[in-house]
């Protein structure tokens, strides 16, 4: 379990994200782009089927102002999202207790460690992870008992630690 743990962050270490934050885009517009409830991603109401491409999208994929955009170098496209743009599929935990580590994997192939800068929340009642730059993953509800499971009470609140960090899951009450 360890070796699977190790591989997945060694995985995430390696993978490179475009500098979306550096890029300002003098062409702006509207795309018909959407991405559904349960992450589907769409093109002018066709589902995308080719995972490397609904992949590398989602690379490219930023929040401004309320607003989801695909940005490139040269022209920033509004999309629509119908909750989050992604989802928690699975888990790996390494430890146990305040000494657990917790790494969250994604319908886009991302695994990344829960921790300060990536927390798990809840937000009107569903569970959330912060993937990168106010970009929301909701965590299927699978991964959520599993979550849940590992979940220590204190103070009638359900609460899970990861890399140091204290994250509350919801009352116990």
């Amino acid at each position: 379990l360890n070796d699977q743990f190790e591989e997945l962050l060694a995985l995430q270490e390696a993978r490179k994200l475009p500098p979306v934050e550096s890029w300002k885009p003098s062409q702006t517009g509207i795309i018909d782009i959407s991405i559904d409830r349960a992450g589907n991603w769409f093109h002018e109401g066709v589902k995308i089927t080719r995972q490397p491409l609904v992949n590398l999208f989602a690379t490219i994929l930023i929040w401004e102002n309320g607003d989801f955009f695909l940005i490139t170098p040269v022209e920033k496209m509004k999309i629509q999202v119908e909750n989050t743009p992604f989802l928690v599929i699975d888990m790996e935990v390494r430890g146990s207790g305040e000494g657990a580590d917790i790494l969250l994997s994604t319908n886009v192939g991302e695994h990344i460690l829960v921790d300060a800068n990536h927390p798990v929340y809840m937000f009107n009642n569903e569970p959330i992870f912060l993937i990168r730059s106010k970009l929301e993953a909701r965590i299927l509800t699978s991964v959520f008992y599993r979550l849940v499971e590992i979940g220590v009470e204190e103070s009638n609140e359900l609460v899970v630690y990861s890399q140091g960090n204290r994250f509350s899951l919801g009352s116990t009450i």
